[in-house]
């Protein structure tokens, strides 16, 4: 079987959705604003919602490589990520778009939904998380909470606890310089 079909076990819905990673975050003291919007599946389809949330917006590209290894790059949404140059850089082979049944098994959320607070649905770490060093440095990020009608800003600090308490080390990339 290839990583790429469904398992049995990916029919199960995923431990986490919207709700649960919300109520997740309050118990454990992880502060947090979500506004409510329109579905937006695109990077440019929701600019001008994105105007009036401060931080730094995201882009999510769930990946597989041909070694059939799982990545998440997580980018600010103005950064391009050169997938030619990234494999070098992240010590991937060749890349390419995850499916959605692979997206919906590990991250348990859909296209256009992508987000990093779907590492939380992914406990066994097959998807190895890598972040642009712009959202590393900003103050506050915005991502997706599991679905694509909201989005979740998280100040930086609770933003480390997230990852801290789901037992992620983001692989940090300066997307910015790999042009140089």
């Amino acid at each position: 079987m290839t990583e790429d079909k469904p398992t049995p076990e990916s029919d199960r819905e995923p431990a986490f959705d919207r709700d649960r990673l919300l109520g997740w975050m309050a118990d454990n003291g992880i502060g947090q604003t979500t506004h409510d919007h329109p579905a937006v599946f695109r990077v440019e389809e929701g600019l001008e919602l994105k105007a009036a949330m401060p931080g730094a917006h995201t882009k999510n590209l769930f990946l597989k490589d041909k070694k059939g290894r799982l990545w998440l790059i997580s980018a600010r949404q103005d950064t391009v990520v050169d997938l030619k140059r990234a494999p070098k850089t992240i010590g991937s082979d060749k890349l390419s778009f995850g499916n959605e049944a692979l997206l919906h098994q590990t991250l348990g959320v859909r296209g256009g939904s992508v987000t990093a607070l779907g590492l939380i649905n992914d406990p066994d770490r097959r998807v190895t998380f890598v972040l642009d060093k712009a959202l590393w440095d900003a103050d506050i990020v915005n991502f997706h909470p599991l679905t694509n009608t909201a989005t979740t800003a998280l100040g930086q600090a609770e933003f480390r606890r997230f990852l801290t308490l789901i037992g992620r080390e983001p692989v940090v990339v300066d997307f910015a310089r790999l042009g140089d």
